[in-house]
């Protein structure tokens, strides 16, 4: 094989160990568990927003954006549920450049994945501890999810992810809301595939282990738009798409029917700033069709202390690494706006 073996890694349970989660945390998750499943379920009108940096690149930023996002979520908590984007892995089409927190604790030193594991769950911990926030983060690697699984409030599979049989397998086992996007095709079978496998009890494999999952009712769709054979890139944000969306889940039957839009990616042709713009359009489609309003639990948005993005090293604090994002005064205006339009 042409690998070598560098490190062995810690055991997600040496890990908790080493970084345990108090009763009074542990306490938090389940609440904001059990809120989470019901606006999945229905039985909650809030919208949920998924909203934070592309990337969490560095600790001081993210808390700082975190900080401020918690002021925010206190004023809107009677019409918003806030859970924080915390995505410490980073999926990269040809699997250069900066991958994440969990390889590169620092974007500008060599990667280190026993110090990612340790800096990963020590960035998620704060956000719980220090300011009651379950979080988000992508499933990246499906035998990861175990040194974060007890933290985490939502997990989003990638568009590249989706149609892996393993990311589908393991998500049938999570504990809350995985959010299934739709492909980089645009395929929403694909999607609607892989949220019929997850919503189903399997056997598999599992860090060596023969294992048996319950299946996961709260998995649901994405949608992120799509790019065609040429590349161009278009949204599945509109009216048309949402009815469409509601179709499909109907005829394939599956439990707790429910869409996230991303108002970032292609829907918006991978301008932040045209993240409001996204929201205003769903939310008027809302109004539109009530099949629609049923099924729309809320949004993603890619947010950070800074508009844009930049080059790793560029030195500005709390821009982008990765993909662009919504700087924060214009995140803020757009959480108020839709807290407004509820």
């Amino acid at each position: 094989m042409r690998m070598e073996f560098t490190k062995k890694l810690p055991l997600p349970m040496e890990c908790k160990e080493m970084y345990p989660m108090s009763a009074r945390s542990a306490h938090v998750v389940a609440e904001r568990r059990a809120e989470l499943a019901r606006i999945f379920s229905g039985k909650s009108d809030k919208l949920l927003l998924v909203i934070g940096p592309c990337s969490a690149d560095r600790e001081d930023a993210v808390m700082d954006y975190l900080h401020r996002l918690r002021d925010v979520q206190d004023k809107v908590a009677d019409k918003l549920f806030i859970v924080p984007r915390i995505y410490t892995n980073k999926p990269r089409t040809t699997c250069a450049g900066y991958k994440g927190m969990l390889h590169q604790p620092d974007p500008q030193a060599a990667p280190d994945l026993y110090k990612g594991i340790v800096a990963i769950r020590q960035l998620h911990m704060r956000a719980l501890d220090e300011l009651g926030f379950t979080t988000a983060d992508e499933m990246l690697y499906p035998e990861n999810y175990k040194y974060l699984d007890d933290l985490l409030g939502y997990v989003a599979i990638g568009a590249r992810s989706v149609e892996n049989q393993e990311h589908r397998l393991t998500a049938s086992a999570i504990e809350g809301p995985v959010g299934m996007k739709n492909p980089t095709s645009g395929n929403l079978s694909v999607m609607l595939n892989a949220i019929s496998a997850a919503q189903q009890s399997h056997e598999f494999i599992y860090r060596g282990w023969e294992g048996h999952s319950a299946g996961n009712p709260l998995a649901h769709a994405i949608l992120r738009g799509y790019q065609n054979k040429h590349g161009e890139m278009h949204p599945n944000f509109h009216y048309e798409d949402l009815v469409l969306t509601a179709r499909l889940y109907d005829e394939a039957g599956l439990q707790n029917p429910a869409i996230m839009v991303d108002a970032n990616h292609c829907n918006s042709n991978k301008d932040p700033l045209q993240q409001p713009y996204v929201i205003r359009e769903v939310l008027l489609s809302r109004e539109r069709n009530a099949d629609v309003r049923r099924l729309v639990k809320g949004f993603m948005v890619e947010s950070y202390l800074e508009d844009g993005n930049q080059p790793v090293g560029g030195g500005v604090y709390g821009k982008s690494i990765t993909d662009a994002c919504l700087g924060w005064e214009k995140s803020e205006r757009l959480i108020y706006d839709l807290a407004d339009a509820v």
